[in-house]
């Protein structure tokens, strides 16, 4: 299954500004692990690259087909160069969402033990 032209190219655009150049980046193709059967175990459908500048590393074995892989490893690629040019990281703001939701629910959960008479007892 090919990717997308318009995809394609609009990556392409991000790369550059982002100023990733293809010839600082190791690629390789890899054998996949996992589920997969026969299929996986003959075929290099899995995508590696190695961003030289940053030392940020990809290993990319979400789909069968290695040209899907390979798209997707640069574009997870380019989030990650953006995420450390910016200083954004979002896999961070999702942790902080979920540490506060679990704040919140611990709270509840006190104020409703303290309701009824059993706070803590040691």
């Amino acid at each position: 299954m090919p990717v997308n032209p318009q995809k394609q190219k609009e990556l392409e655009e991000r790369l550059g500004a982002l100023h990733i150049r293809r010839e600082e980046v190791v690629e390789k193709f890899v054998r996949s692990a996992g589920p997969g059967g026969q299929k996986v175990n003959k075929t290099s459908s899995a995508v590696y690259l190695r961003h030289l500048p940053t030392g940020i590393e990809i290993k990319m074995q979400q789909d069968r087909s290695q040209t899907v892989n390979r798209f997707l490893a640069w574009r997870l690629l380019a989030d990650r160069v953006e995420a450390r040019q910016t200083g954004k990281d979002p896999q961070a703001a999702e942790v902080d969402r979920l540490r506060k939701q679990k704040q919140r629910r611990r709270r509840k959960t006190r104020a409703r033990e303290k309701e009824e008479g059993r706070g803590k007892r040691i």
